[in-house]
């Protein structure tokens, strides 16, 4: 077999032109090897610096953790920690590779141990695999025929885009992916030993859809570089060879379900042609961009709110990039993908991941393209190609303005805003306050930091397992009614209506602890198995003893009730046992209260946390001696007295009692 021919120079020699040819190579002197490796990391080193420096400050406090980051990180752990694929059971949906490459990075550098959030560790590989991604990008965009500041051009749109930075931190498959598919662009683009080259692209490529399925739809990209660019006396050889290790690697996916007998639908198992069968055909569509309520006028509008001048500036670069030979093949591929979204089917949220190489490299190019087309003296029409360019100049120009205010305000907000405090709130409350046997609903962002700290695994349930996974539902026979708690998050709240036991739950619960505002906020909900709250409701004579009872307790002169809260008690909507421990501290001291509320969602009515201002002389929102007396006291009760939880606030000491109130606590007056 001839060998392919190695067509590429050892150093440049020539000076890309707008029309994707060469310049007058006259008259340039050779570079030595080493000193343009280093002229290289001057321009590379800094953009990829700067970039990570963002990309890393505050990682774990701005976006907030949502549920699919902790699909990945919980399935990324399990492996490690449980020695399982998952920490459910498996089901085709996705390729494990993804995760299988994050659980190695955590194993290699004890990510795992050096953060208390999972979360956070599976982001910190993620971002490993973002800095791998951009360095090759800076190296396609030179392989393309561009000089080193438009490379380094494009590692800054791909890195510090808010878009971009929203999503990298970000623990999605997609970030993996975007490396691996890098990696294959750039071999696919070798000229050098191209037989070596074509095999590593096609592994590579393979590496990226096994990693995550939608990749495939770059798939025309890479076999066209490949094509024209292969030797033609060997171009047969080279391309069959490259097929092949591609369709190797994708058999071993279909190899994985042989082995495990799960390749066909059968009774009480999974399948691979079940999950393929719901990622292409099943899966409910996005609806349309033109309807409000859609979830792709949802999701692109989030893409278009973190970065509208990207979006435009990008799509609008790719049309100009059609007339540019050398970027043509990155204008049709993005043009392509954007076409793709409108195909009526599912569309990811994290689609755009794949799309920001293609537009980093669109704008940077058609930004030289400008300047080259300003600077030309030559050519057919030299006029209109400066007038060309002028006119590419001054849209850039425009974006550019446009995009100031715009990056600095996103940007900003990622590196101060603490958004994911209220899930690391409610981790918090959950440890201290629930009983280590307590069954708990929750977002999957929550789920392996909980088991960390000690609650039972089959305990933690991923709510979208309550109503999908017959294992789960094999533990909870009675439903909603077998949960203690639900922490819902906004993809609980807003998630589709097909979830019954979770809806169920929610609807049936109170919320005893919230943290956070708007979309970040995160509510504990206590679920009223028995639904004691509506049976109180209809209790005339609880609502009698417990009126008894709180005309006895005004009646104590060290027992501090605004005037509020006295024509609350004299109502009877006080719990009893909010009651009874007042009438036994004020035993031991003066105590004052600041407050009596509801909890929300009690359908009874009746006022189950109490807000203590101060106790024997002390503020309770500090630590002196009363205040951690008063909160000594309250965590010391046990039995029918216990609370929920006690815990110090910007009001004072507050102590939250359950729904399920002792019918029997209080002595009822005489009819």
């Amino acid at each position: 077999m001839t060998s392919t021919l190695d067509r590429s120079p050892a150093v440049p020699v020539s000076t890309p032109t707008d029309d994707g040819g060469t310049g007058d190579t006259a008259g340039i002197r050779p570079v030595s090897p080493w000193r343009a490796r280093l002229t290289d990391l001057a321009w590379l080193l800094p953009a990829v610096v700067v970039g990570l420096i963002v990309n890393l400050v505050n990682l774990a406090g701005s976006p907030q953790r949502i549920d699919d980051e902790g699909t990945y990180t919980a399935q990324a752990w399990a492996i490690g920690n449980l020695g399982e694929l998952t920490h459910y059971t498996y089901w085709y949906d996705h390729p494990p590779l993804g995760w299988i490459q994050i659980a190695g990075y955590a194993a290699l550098t004890g990510a795992w141990d050096r953060y208390d959030v999972a979360v956070i560790a599976a982001r910190e590989a993620v971002m490993a695999a973002t800095v791998v991604a951009a360095i090759l990008l800076w190296f396609v965009v030179r392989r393309i025929g561009f000089v080193r500041p438009t490379a380094s051009v494009a590692v800054v749109l791909f890195l510090l885009s808010p878009l971009a930075v929203q999503f990298h931190r970000q623990v999605y498959l997609d970030n993996i992916a975007t490396a691996w598919l890098l990696a294959a662009l750039l071999l696919g683009m070798s000229r050098n030993k191209q037989l070596l080259g074509y095999i590593g692209a096609a592994a590579a490529f393979g590496i990226a859809v096994l990693t995550k399925e939608t990749y495939l739809l770059a798939l025309p990209l890479l076999a066209w570089f490949m094509w024209r660019g292969a030797d033609r006396t060997t171009r047969r050889y080279t391309l069959s060879v490259a097929s092949s290790v591609l369709a190797l690697l994708g058999l071993t996916y279909v190899a994985f379900a042989l082995v495990k007998g799960e390749v066909m639908p059968g009774p009480g198992r999974v399948s691979l042609f079940e999950g393929l069968a719901f990622q292409l055909a099943s899966r409910e569509g996005s609806g349309s961009l033109l309807d409000p309520e859609s979830l792709m006028s949802r999701t692109v509008g989030m893409w278009w709110q973190l970065d509208s001048v990207l979006i435009v500036a990008g799509l609008a670069a790719a049309v100009a990039a059609l007339f540019v030979r050398r970027l043509r093949p990155w204008a049709v591929a993005l043009l392509a993908l954007t076409a793709f979204m409108f195909r009526g089917g599912y569309l990811p949220v994290p689609y755009v991941i794949m799309m920001l190489p293609f537009a980093a490299i669109v704008i940077a190019g058609i930004g030289q393209v400008a300047v080259e087309r300003l600077r030309s003296r030559s050519g057919r029409h030299p006029v209109l190609s400066r007038i060309g360019g002028a006119g590419i100049a001054a849209a850039l120009v425009v974006a550019m303005v446009a995009a100031v205010p715009l990056w600095t305000t996103q940007l900003r907000g990622f590196l101060l805003a603490d958004l994911d405090r209220p899930l690391r709130d409610a981790e918090t409350w959950m440890v201290e306050n629930a009983s280590g046997d307590a069954r708990i609903l929750v977002d999957d962002a929550m789920w392996v930091d909980l088991v960390d700290e000690g609650f039972r695994r089959e305990n933690v349930v991923w709510y979208y397992k309550a109503d999908t996974d017959s294992d789960v539902q094999a533990l909870a026979p009675n439903g909603w009614r077998d949960y203690d708690y639900v922490v819902t998050t906004d993809s609980m709240r807003t998630f589709p209506t097909e979830f019954p036991t979770v809806r169920q739950a929610i609807d049936n619960s109170v919320v005893v602890a919230s943290f956070g505002e708007g979309t970040q906020q995160v509510e504990v909900r206590y679920i009223d198995r028995d639904q004691s709250g509506l049976a109180q409701a209809a209790d005339d004579g609880l609502y009698a003893a417990r009126s008894l009872a709180g005309q006895q307790l005004l009646t104590n002169p060290d027992v501090g009730v605004p005037v509020e809260e006295q024509d609350l008690m004299t109502a009877g909507v006080v719990d009893g046992r909010i009651l009874l421990s007042l009438a036994q501290i004020a035993a031991t001291g003066r105590i004052d209260i600041a407050d009596i509320a509801q909890l929300e969602g009690d359908p009874s009515g009746v006022y189950r946390q109490l807000v203590i201002s101060s106790f024997a002389g002390e503020d309770a929102r500090g630590r002196a001696a009363g205040s951690d007396a008063a909160l000594r006291f309250f965590t010391s009760l046990t039995g029918s007295l216990a609370p929920l939880s006690v815990e110090r606030s910007d009001a004072g000491l507050v102590v939250t009692f359950s729904p399920v109130e002792p019918t029997e606590l209080l002595p009822r007056p005489a009819a």
